[in-house]
C-alpha cells in the first residue's frame, strides 16, 4: 500500500510540475501597441509651404501626410509666412503651443532682408486639446536686443529649475566685431510675455549657430540629463545636467559623414518603449528634406548611425525644420480624426454652372470659372451632429462656411457650441435636381444654403428660382 501511495504522489508531484511548467512558458499576451508620433513641420519656400504641416507615423521612421498633404495652420499675422516651428506641450498635458520663425522667404521677402532687417517676432498659437488652436499671435522676442535684426528657429523646454518655459531662438547682430546668428533665451510662462533676452549659445570669431534643439534623457543613459544639438559648421553635440548650466562639447556627427555644409535643422525624437533615439536631419545642401540617424545614446558621437534609404519613408510632402512629438492614444486618436485624407472639392452652381461658391475678403459668393484655392473646401463631419457636414476652406484650414445674420462669410473656428451649429448642414437631395446636392442649415431646419445676387446666403426657398440657387454639385 504505502508503495502505491509513494508513486501515486510522484505521479502527481510530476504532473503538477508539468502544468507549472507549461504555466510559465505561455507567453504574456502582447501588449496594445504604443501609441504613434506628429511632426510638424513646413514643406518649402513660397506662401502655400511656409505654413503648418502635419504627418503622423506608427514607428518614428515611416509618415504618412495628414490632411492629404495640405496645410493645417495658416498665418494671418506678420509676414503671413512661417518655418522651423516647435510643438511645446505643458507639463500637465493641459495645453500646447506652436512656436515658429515669422518669414516668409519668395514672398514678399528675400534672404538678404529677413537676416538684415527680418521680423523680430515669433508666430504663436494656442490650444487645449491639440486640434483645436487659437487664432496666431506674434511674441516679440528680439526687439529688446541691441540692434537685433531678425528671430528665427525658436525652440522651448521646461525647465523645472524656475518652474516656466527656456524659450530659446537665433537672432542676427553685430557684437565684438562680428555680425552673426547667436542664440538668445528667455523665460516665459505662456509664450505672450517674455524677460529680458539673454545670449544662450555663441560660437568663437564670425561662426554663426542658427538652429538647436535639446533633448532630455532619461537617467542612466550617458553621464548628462540633457542633450542638445546644433548647426554651427557641423551638428556638434554638448551635454549638460541643467538646461541654463554649463555645457560640454561631446563632438560631432562628421564620423558619419555629416557636417553642417550638409545638413541643418536637428530635429529629436524618442522612440517608444525601447532607449533609442532618433536625431532628423534637413537635407538643405541637396533638397532631400529629412533623413533621420539614430542612437542608443544621444550623448555618444560614436554611437549614432545612418539609416539606410529604404528603412526610411518621409510621406508624400517635403518635410522642413520642424518638431516632434510622442503622442499619448488620447492625442493620436484626436490628430487622426480631425485631419483625415479628405478630398478637395468644389460647390457648382445649378443654374449658374460655369460658376462656383469661393471666398473673397472672407466673404462668400458664387464667381465664373474659379478652379484656384479660394474656391476649394474640404467637406468635413459636421462640427455640431452626426450626418451632417461642415465646409472648411482648403487655404485657410481653420476656417469654415458660417452664416451669421443670414449671410456667409469665412471665419475661423473658435471652437464654441455656437460657432459649430452656425458652420454645420445636412447634405440633401437638391431641392431643384435630386442628383445634385442641396444643404439645409442644422440650427435652421427651414432655411437652405442658396445664391441670391451672386452672394451666398440663408434663406427659406419657397419658389422654383430659389430652388435653383439652393442647388450645388460636389464636384472636384
Amino acid at each position: 500500500m504505502s508503495a502505491f501511495l509513494a508513486r501515486l504522489v510522484a505521479i502527481l508531484s510530476a504532473a503538477c510540475l508539468l502544468f507549472t511548467c507549461q504555466g510559465l512558458i505561455i507567453p504574456e499576451r502582447a501588449a496594445a501597441a504604443d501609441p504613434g508620433y506628429l511632426m510638424v513641420h513646413f514643406t518649402g519656400e513660397g506662401a502655400t509651404n511656409q505654413q503648418m504641416y502635419l504627418s503622423h507615423s506608427t514607428d518614428g521612421l515611416n509618415w504618412t501626410d495628414l490632411n492629404g498633404g495640405g496645410m493645417v495652420l495658416r498665418s494671418t499675422v506678420g509676414t503671413k509666412g512661417v518655418r522651423d516651428p516647435a510643438l511645446v506641450r505643458a507639463p500637465g498635458g493641459d495645453k500646447y503651443w506652436i512656436i515658429a520663425t515669422d518669414l516668409c522667404i519668395s514672398c514678399g521677402q528675400t534672404w538678404s532682408q529677413s537676416i538684415n532687417d527680418g521680423s523680430r517676432n515669433l508666430v504663436v498659437w494656442e490650444s487645449t486639446d491639440l486640434v483645436t488652436w487659437s487664432q496666431p499671435w506674434l511674441l516679440n522676442v528680439a526687439g529688446a536686443i541691441p540692434d537685433g535684426r531678425n528671430a528665427w528657429a525658436p525652440e522651448a523646454i521646461w525647465d523645472p529649475a524656475s518652474n516656466d518655459y527656456v524659450l530659446y531662438w537665433a537672432t542676427n547682430k553685430p557684437l565684438d566685431g562680428a555680425t552673426k546668428h547667436r542664440i538668445y533665451y528667455a523665460h516665459t510662462s505662456d509664450f505672450r510675455s517674455i524677460t529680458t533676452p539673454q545670449i544662450y549659445i555663441e560660437r568663437p570669431g564670425s561662426q554663426e549657430i542658427i538652429d538647436t534643439q535639446i533633448i532630455e534623457v532619461p537617467s542612466g543613459v550617458g553621464d548628462y540629463r540633457y542633450v542638445r544639438a546644433s548647426g554651427d559648421g557641423q551638428i556638434t553635440l554638448e551635454g549638460s545636467n541643467s538646461i541654463l548650466g554649463t555645457w560640454t562639447n561631446l563632438g560631432n556627427l562628421s564620423g558619419i559623414g555629416l557636417t553642417g555644409s550638409q545638413v541643418e535643422g536637428p530635429m529629436w525624437m524618442k522612440f517608444n518603449g525601447r532607449n533609442q533615439w532618433g536625431l532628423y536631419l534637413d537635407q538643405y545642401a541637396t533638397g532631400g528634406g529629412y533623413m533621420p540617424v539614430t542612437t542608443t545614446d544621444p550623448s555618444n558621437p560614436a554611437a549614432y548611425q545612418k539609416q539606410a534609404s529604404g528603412s526610411y519613408n518621409m510621406g508624400g510632402t517635403k518635410k522642413r525644420h520642424g518638431w516632434i512629438l510622442n503622442l499619448t492614444a488620447a492625442e493620436e486618436s484626436r490628430v487622426l480624426a480631425r485631419w483625415p485624407n479628405t478630398a478637395i472639392n468644389r460647390l457648382q452652381s445649378y443654374n449658374f454652372q460655369d460658376r462656383y461658391v469661393r471666398h473673397t475678403g472672407f466673404d462668400v459668393r458664387i464667381d465664373q470659372n474659379i478652379t484656384g484655392p479660394d474656391a476649394q473646401f474640404r467637406l468635413r463631419p459636421g462640427l455640431a451632429g452626426s450626418d451632417t457636414v461642415s465646409f472648411e476652406s482648403v487655404n485657410y484650414p481653420g476656417y469654415f462656411l458660417r452664416h451669421s445674420g443670414f449671410d456667409f462669410q469665412l471665419v475661423y473656428n473658435d471652437g464654441t457650441t455656437a460657432f459649430a451649429n452656425d458652420a454645420t448642414f445636412r447634405q440633401v437631395a437638391g431641392l431643384a435636381d435630386s442628383t445634385w446636392s442641396s444643404f439645409q442649415s442644422y440650427n435652421y431646419p427651414d432655411r437652405y444654403i442658396r445664391h441670391y445676387a451672386y452672394e451666398l446666403k440663408l434663406d427659406w426657398i419657397t419658389t422654383t428660382t430659389g430652388r435653383g440657387d439652393a442647388t450645388f454639385k460636389v464636384t472636384s
